[in-house]
């Protein structure tokens, strides 16, 4: 029978696989949020939803505005028929 040999754990190739993933998957996160950090998403930062709500009121302000030119066109088209 042989003896085992009892080497100390830092020597056994298994526990250096087993450590190395966690690891890697720390250190691919603080990569990611290190860039995410740095150079924010030009999307998030502009307000988008403002502009598209003021450009709608924009554009309802015309169409009122339009109303009298709108009418005399139908009018015209219909050759004065309601």
């Amino acid at each position: 029978m042989k003896q085992s040999m009892n080497k100390p754990w830092w020597k056994e190739a298994y526990v250096w696989l087993v450590i190395s993933g966690p690891v890697l998957v720390i250190v691919a996160c603080i990569i990611t949020y290190a860039f995410i950090i740095s150079q924010p998403d030009p999307l998030t930062t502009q307000d988008y939803y403002r502009k598209g709500i003021e450009i709608n009121k924009t554009l309802e302000q015309s169409s009122v505005s339009m109303q009298p030119a709108l009418t005399v066109r139908n009018h015209s088209a219909t050759n004065g028929k309601k």
